[in-house]
Formats: structure tokens, C-alpha cells, sequence
């Protein structure tokens, strides 16, 4: 389970990635409560996210070729300090302009940061350890954001949102400082693409060659943007049907942030991260969807919302582990772009589209036809698979966490060890 961790690299990514989740997070928090104590506008906060997202959808693929090209290393350092002078252009009062700036400034580095950072991530560990480092990965990222979000819930009241920006920069630092510690001579190789091969369209022209892989980001897509944004669901159904209030959905955060954690240990002890199990916890999370949907108070919902959160992360990570492990290396970095970019879309889509569906039909009627659309979304994924391996597919049950069972073990979209919107 935790065999990456003896890996003294990773032991020192490991580290870095808990102190800088810890402080993106911060830097959410004050930056949601800076916007809306001067607007007011929920709509302000999603244009935030919007110009964040953008320049990964126009700039990813050529992102991910420039980390088939160049050392990532260099290319992590110079990003991470970049991204501290963000932090600290956030003191400058500039106004609604200023934060829209530095939104897209966040968003072009991303791009060419985020395939960067899954390659580098591949190098830390043998190929065999790449799902456990993966989940591990996850559970720190979710410690992180849990840690974060709970010390900068306590700051922002006391100092305002300047300090929450500070802590974010410093802990660029500590990134920083990881990678210059790392002992270069126990990284792992990556093959280098050829010179013929080394462009955005060769990129995708390669993944196009790869049906497994275009069903999987496909499905990624369709459970990513309907069988997730539970942030919005869960805020709907505690106001609407579960009566349940602010107090309500605080809880529902927890439990979720809880399963999230849960779910990465148990991926990371299992190790097991096959195309079985990536269908077989998609079409179980896609069924507790519209379980979710007909709960009927909050307790069940919350029952329910543990494993959801939990299979998430295991779908997610190994969603990241067999694109990575079945494609080529030297082509890691376009293919790794091309998750951002499908995680991007799903985001972009999701939110508003899982918005309106609260709206018109209700928050359990939405719930309920997000629920519908993935399960089939996954039962056709499982059959596409099967047809293009040309074998029967049994899908086993991915033994995710059942709801009354709290002796067995996020959500993050782990496009690497540290995914780049933790390190935004």
C-alpha cells in the first residue's frame, strides 16, 4: 500500500503536495469570500472557474507536446514560482480586473503545467507503483483540501483574505524546494518521442489509434459532468427536499471529503487498477446516484454520498493509472493533456448542466437523471470495451465502501501525483 513512500522522491513530493493543496485551498476559500463580500454574485465565482478552465481547452495539447519535449523539472520550478507571484498579486487590491487576470494567468499555466506534472509524477515511481502513488496521491490532496479549507474557515474571520493569499505563495515554496532537493540520478527515464513524432496533431493522431482510450475518456466525460458536481446537487437537495439547511450541507461536505480520503486508501492497498474495476465502479456509483436521488432524509443521503465520494476517486485515479500505463511514454504528456482537457470540459458542462437540472426537474429529479444517463453511459462503456478487446467483460464488483459499513474504506481528478488545479 504504501511502497511509493520508500521511494525518497516521492516521500519529498508526497510532503510538498499535502503543504501545497493545503494552501490552494486557503486561497479558494479567501478568494470565494473576497468575491462574494463585494458582489454578492455566484455568477462572479463561476467566471472565475470559467476563465481558469479555458486556456487548458485552447492551449492543453500544446502543453502536453512541450512535456514530451522538454525536462519537466525545470519547467515545475519556474511554474510554482510563477504561480507565487499570482498569490501575491491577489494583495493588490486591483479589483474584479485583477482577479480575472490572474484567473487566466492560473489557467495558461495549467495548460503546459499539468502534462508536466503527470510525466514528471511517472517518473517517481516504478510502473508497477504508479497506481498506488497515484491513490496516495489522492488521499493527500484530500487531507489537504480538508486541512486548508478548515484552518482558512478559521483565518479569513480573524485576518481577512490577505493572509490566506501570503500562506498560498509560501507554500509554493515548499514545492520548490521539493524538486530541488530530488536526487536526479534515482528518477525514472521517460523515453523520448521521435523527431518526426514529437507534435500536437502526431499526438493526436496516436490517440485516435487508441479506441480503449477514447472510450475511457469518454465515459470520464459523461460521469464526470453528470455523476459528479455533488457540490452542486448536495447544496440543492439539503435546501430543497432534505430541509436540512446550512448545517446540513456542512456535514454532507464532510462525509464527502471523508469518502473521498477512504476511497484513495483503499485503491492505494488494493492496487488494483484494471479497466474492470474502472467500469465496475462507475456503473456501482452511477446506480447509488439515483439511490441518492430517492433518499429520504438526510442521514440515508449522507449513507449514501460516503461510498459515492469514495468511488469517485477510485474511478478518477484509475481512469489516470490505465491511460498512463497503457499508452505509450514518450506520448505521456499529449495524453495527459488530453485528460485535462476532457476533466476541463466535464467541469464546464457539468456545473451549469447539473444547475439547470435542479432547477427544472428538482434536485432528486436531477439526481435521478444524472443517475440514468451515466449508469447506461457505463453499461455502454463496459460492452464498447468488451467489443473492442473482442472478449465477454465481467464486471466485478469494485468493493467500494457500503453505506452501513463503516469498517471499510476523493475527489480530486488526479491527472497526476499532484493534480495541477491543487497547485493552482
Amino acid at each position: 500500500m504504501f511502497a511509493p513512500l520508500r521511494e525518497r522522491n516521492y516521500r519529498l513530493w508526497a510532503a510538498a503536495d499535502l503543504v501545497s493543496t493545503a494552501g490552494t485551498w486557503m486561497q479558494v476559500l479567501g478568494l470565494n469570500w473576497l468575491i462574494l463580500s463585494d458582489t454578492g454574485s455566484a455568477a462572479t465565482m463561476g467566471l472565475v472557474v470559467m476563465l481558469q478552465a479555458l486556456p487548458v481547452l485552447v492551449l492543453g495539447t500544446w502543453g502536453g507536446a512541450l512535456a514530451d519535449r522538454l525536462p519537466a523539472r525545470p519547467l515545475l520550478i519556474a511554474s510554482q514560482a510563477v504561480r507565487a507571484l499570482l498569490a501575491l498579486a491577489l494583495l493588490a487590491h486591483g479589483g474584479h480586473a485583477l482577479i480575472f487576470a490572474v484567473a487566466l494567468a492560473s489557467g495558461v499555466i495549467s495548460s503546459f503545467e499539468g502534462p508536466a506534472l503527470g510525466k514528471f509524477g511517472s517518473a517517481l515511481v516504478k510502473p508497477e507503483a504508479l497506481g498506488s502513488a497515484l491513490a496516495l496521491g489522492s488521499v493527500l490532496s484530500s487531507a489537504g483540501r480538508i486541512g486548508g479549507m478548515a484552518l482558512g474557515g478559521v483565518l479569513v474571520g480573524v485576518t481577512g483574505p490577505a493572509v490566506l493569499f501570503v500562506i498560498n505563495a509560501v507554500s509554493y515554496l515548499a514545492v520548490i524546494g521539493a524538486l530541488a532537493a530530488m536526487r536526479t540520478g534515482e528518477l525514472r527515464d521517460l523515453p523520448a518521442a521521435a523527431a518526426g513524432e514529437r507534435g500536437v496533431l502526431a499526438g493526436l493522431r496516436y490517440i485516435a489509434r487508441q479506441p480503449v482510450v477514447l472510450i475511457v475518456l469518454a465515459l470520464s466525460f459523461v460521469l464526470g459532468s453528470l455523476g459528479r458536481n455533488y457540490q452542486v446537487s448536495m447544496a440543492a437537495m439539503t435546501a430543497g427536499p432534505l430541509h436540512a439547511g446550512s448545517g446540513g450541507y456542512g456535514l454532507l461536505s464532510t462525509v464527502f471529503a471523508v469518502g473521498a480520503v477512504l476511497g484513495g486508501l483503499l485503491l492505494a492497498g488494493t492496487g488494483r487498477s484494471t479497466l474492470r474495476v474502472l467500469l465496475g465502479t462507475g456503473l456501482t456509483i452511477s446506480v447509488l446516484q439515483i439511490c441518492s436521488g430517492l433518499a429520504p432524509n438526510l442521514v440515508s443521503f449522507a449513507a449514501l454520498i460516503l461510498p459515492i465520494a469514495a468511488g469517485a476517486v477510485v474511478f478518477d485515479t484509475v481512469v489516470s493509472t490505465r491511460i498512463q500505463l497503457d499508452t505509450r511514454e514518450d506520448m505521456r504528456g499529449r495524453v495527459l493533456a488530453a485528460v485535462g482537457i476532457v476533466s476541463s470540459l466535464s467541469g464546464m458542462f457539468g456545473a451549469p448542466a447539473v444547475g439547470w437540472l435542479c432547477d427544472t426537474a428538482g434536485a432528486r429529479g436531477a439526481l435521478l437523471v444524472g443517475g440514468v444517463v451515466t449508469t447506461v453511459a457505463a453499461i455502454a462503456g463496459a460492452l464498447a470495451v468488451a467489443r473492442v478487446q473482442g472478449r465477454k467483460l465481467h464486471v466485478p464488483h469494485p468493493h467500494l465502501p457500503h453505506p452501513h459499513l463503516p469498517s471499510l474504506p476523493h475527489l480530486p481528478r488526479p491527472e497526476s501525483l499532484v493534480p495541477a488545479e491543487q497547485m493552482a
